[in-house]
């Protein structure tokens, strides 16, 4: 007994060592014993055989936390030296009996080893799997609001940039208010840009949140008439209108409501053809609604399968649980739709507008 408690704090830091330890600490057990002792036992696992227990439970530890390897050439060491000394020791109907017994118990040792070491393998696997799904859900959002936040920004300077190279001759304060607005854009999504590379740079390098710099809110449905005012530098008109007792939203389904809204805006703006839409938001009971409706062309281009604009609608749809529709309307043009799902009404209403 003392000698195992001596392995304990062995066992943890060198295991075969401590498997060594054991091994040898046994069999000089059993060498040891008068050979009065052995000949007056009969039957059963003799006594000085159960100084192999010891071995046993060093060998579990063994396959339960080294490699393969270790593990197959401790198991072949306790096999073989156990076998040899119970052949040795052990006569007659004994010899049979302490062989099997002594191969049951490294079984049973190897067998609880190989259990738990597939557990933990297990448990380390599932770890692996979620910190992938993470990742991965963690590329998609960032892909999503740089998708969001520059289409829309370089779908405005593309359409100013055209304005500006036709009318630069002719009418240059108007080539001169293009201009401008370029420049309004584009600093705007540079700001927008840097600070997303700066937050993402930060975590990449481990900062805590108190060391990281304060970045801007994120945008939302108080937003729209500013997104509503850059589509209309851009040549198309926007009519924003509201519904319903509006309220404060939850900040997931405010960032999604805009960013549908802004990617819905660079869509009529690029594709539609028409120099006026129309945004309404609707505060339900239970759910907000958000509807982009043009007059334009409706041409597949607005809902086009190659593009990531109505993909990423649908994911932000998709993870709050709601509905998106987006297609050719009967009568001209083209609309989108989503609705969102709200919590039970929270907040102070706030005044229509």
């Amino acid at each position: 007994m003392l000698a195992v408690s001596l392995l304990a704090g062995v066992v943890r830091r060198m295991p075969l060592l401590a498997l060594a330890m054991a091994l040898f600490g046994s069999t000089t057990v059993v060498v040891g014993t008068p050979s009065s002792l052995h000949a007056g036992q009969s039957g059963g696992y003799q006594g000085q055989f159960l100084s192999y227990l010891a071995v046993d439970l060093v060998l579990g530890f063994i396959v339960a936390t080294c490699t393969r390897r270790a593990s197959i050439v401790a198991v072949a060491a306790c096999f073989s030296v156990q076998l040899l000394v119970v052949g040795a020791f052990a006569h007659g109907d004994n010899l049979t009996v302490n062989v099997v017994i002594a191969l049951l118990a490294m079984a049973a040792s190897s067998t609880v080893g190989l259990l738990s070491r597939e557990r933990r393998e297990h448990a380390v696997a599932l770890r692996s799997q979620e910190v992938a799904e993470a990742v991965t859900a963690e590329r998609l959002r960032i892909a999503r609001e740089l998708h969001d936040m520059v289409a829309h920004s370089i779908g405005i300077i593309a359409i100013q940039a055209g304005v500006g190279s036709r009318v630069i001759q002719t009418q240059p304060t108007q080539a001169r208010e293009a201009l401008r607005a370029i420049e309004a854009t584009s600093r705007e999504t540079l700001s927008g840009l840097r600070r997303t590379l700066m937050s993402l740079r930060q975590a990449d390098r481990g900062a805590t949140a108190s060391e990281q710099s304060p970045l801007a809110p994120a945008p939302g449905l108080a937003d729209v008439e500013r997104l509503a005012a850059a589509t209309a530098d851009a040549g198309v008109r926007v009519d924003v209108r509201r519904s319903g007792e509006q309220r404060p939203v939850p900040a997931d389904i405010d960032l999604s409501a805009y960013r549908i809204v802004q990617e819905a805006l660079t869509n009529v703006v690029r594709h539609a053809g028409t120099g006026r839409c129309q945004v309404t938001l609707g505060y339900g009971a239970q759910e907000l609604s958000v509807e982009v409706v043009d007059e334009g062309l409706g041409t597949p281009g607005n809902g086009s399968a190659h593009g990531f604009g109505l993909v990423g609608m649908r994911e932000r749809v998709g993870l709050l649980g709601g509905h998106l529709s987006a297609g050719p309307r009967p009568e001209g043009g083209f609309r989108v739709a989503a609705r969102l799902p709200l919590p039970a009404t929270v907040g102070v209403p706030v005044e229509a507008r």
